[in-house]
């Protein structure tokens, strides 16, 4: 069974960078592509960035493409998303999401991902 922990949101001034992680359960993480999704209130999930399984191919939604970076460390079952030049409209609750079906390429739907997180607060300050 896969379970998804998010920790590192909060409250942070606009111009400021947090680092989200998502640790995950489960013997064949490094097989996973991994993706992070946002929802603000009243909108719905949009894709913010994913990376794949083996070679780490990284893909990103392109209002955070220079500003936001997906990691991910195998050995610790954890991806990362590295948010810089934070923006009050970043506010969402963000979620990170596996696909363990050897998808050759990372998905950017919210149907590419089998599991979710509970998620976790980013909430931008102007």
């Amino acid at each position: 069974q896969v379970q998804l922990v998010e920790s590192g949101g909060g409250l942070v001034q606009a111009g400021g960078s947090l680092r989200l992680s998502c640790a995950a359960s489960g013997r064949t993480f490094s097989n996973w592509n991994m993706g992070w999704f946002r929802q603000a209130p009243g909108k719905e999930r949009a894709f913010v960035a994913a990376i794949g399984w083996g070679r780490s191919n990284t893909y990103y939604a392109d209002s955070m493409k220079g500003r936001f970076t997906i990691s991910r460390d195998n050995a610790k079952s954890t991806v990362y998303l590295q948010m810089n030049s934070l923006k009050p409209e970043d506010t969402a609750v963000y979620y990170c999401a596996a696909d363990p079906s050897l998808r050759l390429r990372a998905g950017t739907w919210r149907s590419d991902y089998d599991y979710w997180g509970q998620g976790t607060q980013v909430t931008v300050s102007s």
